[in-house]
């Protein structure tokens, strides 16, 4: 069963780029917004994010005939590097621009926004209470056929399912950054979801061209935060305890193991936003004697100066050039 409508509550890093790459895949496709700051807001990210997927798609090009295409090429926006040829991601180039116009679109009204809708992903920041809100507000305005996932990050499906009015209906889909090149979707059920709609979550997953990553049970962090937290957490304690200095301790990663980045410019990418939302619910954190709470606080710091990330033009780094 093909998913025709799909609709993303929350246009935050993430919510950006999971509608994107629906409207690229040729999904109708609609944002809800809370209010019409939250456009402004959103806005910008639409336009970065959809810059940085045709720019992946023109660089791909050049690569067409290097045996280093196979490994470079964006794995979400094309489905079968061997048969490219030139003609055809031209085809594809312009395929995309138009579908990342034309598919998508900013609602304020929900009750507009769900109507009709196939899936609904829930993309609000890592605060149980304001995705209680949304559910409890979305609840009465989904039609029997919507499935509903949230694409929460640390938090498990079952301590939601029954403020969604329809926990066999309910699960998590959880992606990575830059969902456009690493195309995975961690999908993860609750004791209450009925395995059909698991297994069509799954299939919608790859209908957006993801890689199904299928969990069996609840794991905070799923697979892929479950290794990346632990990482973040060490290269914050270095951090706040004053033993070395972001640029440091991401290029003693870099050169130590050969990885791209380190764990601070991940930060960046992620967005200190969601890095702040996930220290404050550390039990420490709330303790004025722990180094937790001093980490908080530096993060808090750098939110208060607009410093949130990549979008913003600075987070840990400088990217305003």
């Amino acid at each position: 069963m093909e998913n025709k409508k799909v609709v993303i509550l929350g246009g935050g890093v993430l919510g950006a780029q999971i509608a994107l790459m629906n409207a690229y895949t040729n999904h109708d496709t609609t944002i809800w917004l809370r209010s019409q700051g939250s456009i402004g807001r959103t806005q910008p990210k639409l336009d970065r994010y959809k810059k940085l997927m045709i720019q992946s798609l023109k660089e791909a090009r050049e690569l067409l005939g290097n045996p280093m295409g196979a490994y470079l090429y964006p794995k979400g926006l094309i489905k079968n590097w061997e048969d490219m040829t030139e003609e055809k991601m031209d085809q594809l180039i312009a395929q995309a621009e138009k579908n990342l116009t034309d598919k998508l679109q900013l609602e304020l009204d929900m009750e507009k926004a769900l109507k009709d809708a196939d899936i609904v992903i829930e993309s609000m920041s890592e605060d149980p209470q304001a995705k209680k809100e949304v559910y409890h507000k979305a609840k009465d305005l989904l039609e029997e056929k919507t499935i509903l996932c949230t694409n929460s990050s640390t938090l498990l499906p079952s301590m939601f399912a029954e403020d969604t009015g329809r926990p066999e209906k309910y699960m998590a889909l959880h992606f990575a950054n830059e969902i456009w090149k690493f195309n995975t979707a961690e999908c993860m059920g609750h004791p209450g979801t009925d395995p059909e709609v698991y297994d069509r979550v799954v299939a919608y997953a790859e209908e957006i061209n993801m890689v199904p990553i299928k969990l069996y049970k609840e794991q905070p962090g799923y697979v892929l935060n479950s290794l990346l937290v632990p990482f973040l957490d060490a290269a914050q304690k270095l951090w706040g305890a004053g033993i070395a200095d972001p640029h440091t301790i991401d290029t003693t990663w870099v050169i130590g193991t050969g990885a791209p980045v380190g764990p601070f410019k991940i930060m960046d990418v992620v967005g200190l936003k969601t890095v702040h939302d996930i220290l404050a619910m550390k039990p420490q954190a709330k303790d004025p004697q722990s180094l937790e709470y001093k980490i908080l606080q530096m993060v808090k710091e750098k939110l208060d100066k607009g410093e949130t990330g990549v979008n913003a033009g600075k987070g840990f780094y400088d990217y305003s050039e």
